[in-house]
C-alpha cells in the first residue's frame, strides 16, 4: 500500500512524540501490505473500523490514539487524514474531518 502523506506522519510524530514508535510501526507495516478490500484489511488490523467507503480508523498505541486514513484499494494507495488522542477524536466527526495541509 502506497502511503502518500509521509510528511503528515512526520508532523504527527513531532506533535505527539509519545506515539512516535507506534505510528512509525504502523506506517512501516501498512506500507508493505496489500489489501483488495476492507475485509482483507480487517483480517490484519482487526481493530480497524470503516466509517465510509474510503475512510478507515486505526487504534494506535493501545487505543490511546486514533488514526484516520483514506484508503483506495483499487489504486493500492492511502493517505493520512488525521491523527490525535482518543479524547481529541471524540470531539471530531471522523467522516468529515478535513486533511490538514502540511
Amino acid at each position: 500500500m502506497n502511503i502518500v502523506s509521509k510528511p503528515t506522519i512526520i508532523y504527527y510524530t513531532e506533535r505527539y512524540p509519545i506515539a512516535t514508535t507506534a505510528i512509525l510501526a504502523w506506517h512501516k507495516a501498512f506500507s508493505k501490505a496489500s489489501f483488495n478490500n476492507f475485509n482483507e484489511l480487517k483480517e490484519v488490523y482487526n481493530n480497524a473500523s470503516i466509517i465510509n467507503n474510503k475512510r478507515v480508523i486505526f487504534n494506535i498505541k493501545g487505543n490511546s490514539f486514533r488514526l484516520i486514513v483514506a484508503v483506495d484499494f483499487e489504486r493500492q494507495s492511502a493517505y493520512v487524514i488525521w491523527f490525535g488522542t482518543h479524547k481529541e477524536y471524540d470531539k471530531i466527526d471522523a467522516a468529515t474531518v478535513a486533511y490538514i495541509e502540511i
